[in-house]
């Protein structure tokens, strides 16, 4: 029993490092990654894999999804998306610098169309306003609608974590 407990609290100290020395630093702006090169976010989602494989001492050859599913970490594109439509929500919201919330609008203010108009097409396809609003765009109405941040979170997550691991 103690050294059940002894090797939990290692796997949550290792858990705390890895959340704070690793996963930081791949969260850290990847929002700008949105439509990046598949090489790129590759080598994003490998780092991700190995801090997996760390924490539940797996093997190399070993899957990484069920791990990854039990840390309950999205894969890298989803997680892309996901950072990238919170920074949309807090736009619209009036929570985030008026930097990104000034580039993007929504097409009306009727709740039948509540899509988002990028501002500035002539940034290009990878620009914030456009992948905003594509990412934005492709949500449920549900979850665009959420009436709080922690709320909008919540769903957005659990609507991507599907996408990253479909129920076989």
């Amino acid at each position: 029993m103690v050294l059940q407990q002894q090797c939990d609290n290692a796997t949550s100290a290792l858990l705390t490092l890895i959340r704070a020395l690793v996963i930081s630093k791949l969260d850290y702006c990847c929002s700008v990654l949105a439509g990046a090169p598949e090489t790129l976010l590759h080598r994003r989602q490998s780092v991700r894999n190995a801090a997996a494989r760390l924490v539940f001492s797996a093997r190399k050859t070993e899957h990484t999804s069920p791990l990854l599913r039990e840390l309950h970490w999205l894969k890298v594109p989803e997680h892309i998306k996901f950072r990238l439509c919170v920074l949309t929500y807090r736009c619209l919201h009036g929570t985030a610098p008026s930097y990104p919330a000034e580039t993007i609008r929504p097409v009306s203010g009727l709740a039948t169309r509540r899509h988002l108009r990028s501002r500035h097409s002539t940034l290009g396809d990878r620009a914030f306003p456009a992948t905003a609003a594509r990412a934005w765009n492709s949500l449920p109405c549900y979850v665009r609608d959420m009436p709080s941040l922690l709320a909008f979170c919540r769903e957005l997550k659990t609507v991507l974590f599907r996408l990253s691991y479909p129920v076989d």
